[in-house]
């Protein structure tokens, strides 16, 4: 298994434009020791908008998801917290 590498906005930008300007897919893969699925990433993260941030490339369902799970777990939380102060409030 090969270790996990980051690569800088610039890197991902200049593959990006070799692709555009023609170079083949597969000569940037083989040549800057990439996987398929990386390069292919960054092409429609550029394509669409034009930025490499994960939270940029979010669909709106993904947001919404992301959202809602945040809400979920401070409702988890405060229901606990009414919970614990009925049980305080009983002994009384």
């Amino acid at each position: 298994m090969r270790a996990r590498r980051t690569f800088t906005v610039e890197f991902k930008a200049q593959m990006v434009k070799l692709y555009e300007n023609g170079k083949r897919r597969k000569d940037i893969i083989r040549e800057y020791d990439l996987t398929p699925s990386a390069l292919d990433k960054w092409i429609k993260q550029s394509k669409t908008s034009g930025s490499f941030k994960e939270k940029d490339n979010r669909s709106p369902e993904e947001n919404e998801l992301i959202q809602l799970r945040k809400e979920n777990k401070r409702l988890l939380i405060e229901n606990d917290s009414l919970k614990q102060a009925a049980l305080i409030l009983g002994q009384k």
